[in-house]
């Protein structure tokens, strides 16, 4: 029989764990691109101020389905973006602060939005921003399999937006509520659409509990960086409040503004 002084076993005992420790650290490392295959919320983590966050979907990964989160990170770029799944009052003043910046956006819109507030969205394409397809009922696009039925969602809302229009829709995606798997991103590319994220966003959707001016400003200050694309929703009362001075403060930060035909120009 082998006799082990207790030295020794808490030496082997401290290796066997380390071992452990090691080997489960390199499996969650892998999760970035291994996740994004099965069903997913878009998520991300914040780990430095001014800096891009880590996605559970890396850029690589992303762009082999013309898909995208962020921009070039060497660049002080910032990509602004809108969703509304319908109309809160908020949108003329928030165009209205868009033109005095001269800063172009993108408005991921729905079927109800193109359906009651046909008037908005031509002005939104007569003063030079870009209307994306949200899906026409904002599902959870997650768990559509076949491409019969993701393509109803996209098209619906492109022949509508044609209707209205009376131009092709631009091929810009966003998936609701940031759901999507491996087998959306494929069959979205397949469509000739490039999929849409964010790399900055925060909670300013729920209507009736806003966030305040102050909450606002301490999400979308310090995490603004380079190549960012920012969410926010044009429903909200407090983003048609702030937009005026956030659209100065990024700018005295050194940030330009740039639309999502310069974000994924020479990969259509």
């Amino acid at each position: 029989m082998v006799h082990i002084s207790k030295n020794k076993f808490f030496i082997i005992l401290f290796a066997v764990l380390l071992l452990i420790f090691l080997l489960i650290y390199n499996i969650f490392s892998n999760l970035t691109v291994s996740v994004s295959a099965g069903i997913s919320n878009w998520g991300l983590k914040f780990n430095e101020e001014g800096k891009a966050p880590i996605a559970n979907a890396d850029a690589e990964f992303l762009k082999k389905y013309n898909a995208y989160y962020v921009g070039n990170q060497d660049d002080k770029y910032i990509y602004l973006t809108f969703d509304a799944g319908f109309e809160n009052g908020n949108t003329p003043g928030i165009l209205d602060t868009l033109k005095k910046h001269d800063v172009k956006s993108a408005f991921f819109l729905v079927g109800n939005y193109l359906e009651k507030e046909p008037e908005l969205v031509k002005r939104m394409v007569e003063e030079g921003h870009i209307v994306g397809n949200h899906t026409y009922n904002h599902p959870d696009m997650s768990l559509i399999s076949n491409l019969d039925s993701f393509k109803k969602e996209l098209v619906s809302l492109e022949e509508l937006y044609k209707e209205i229009i009376g131009e092709e829709m631009p091929k810009y995606y966003r998936p609701p509520q940031g759901k999507f798997n491996e087998a959306n991103l494929k069959m979205a590319n397949e469509l000739g659409y490039q999929t849409i994220f964010w790399s900055l966003a925060y909670v300013d959707w729920y209507t009736q509990d806003q966030p305040t001016k102050e909450y606002a400003f301490n999400k979308l200050i310090p995490r603004i960086h380079p190549g960012a694309v920012v969410l926010l929703h044009s429903t909200s009362d407090t983003n048609e409040e702030i937009l005026d001075e956030l659209l100065s403060r990024w700018k005295d930060l050194g940030y330009t503004f740039k639309t999502l035909d310069d974000l994924t120009a020479g990969n259509i």
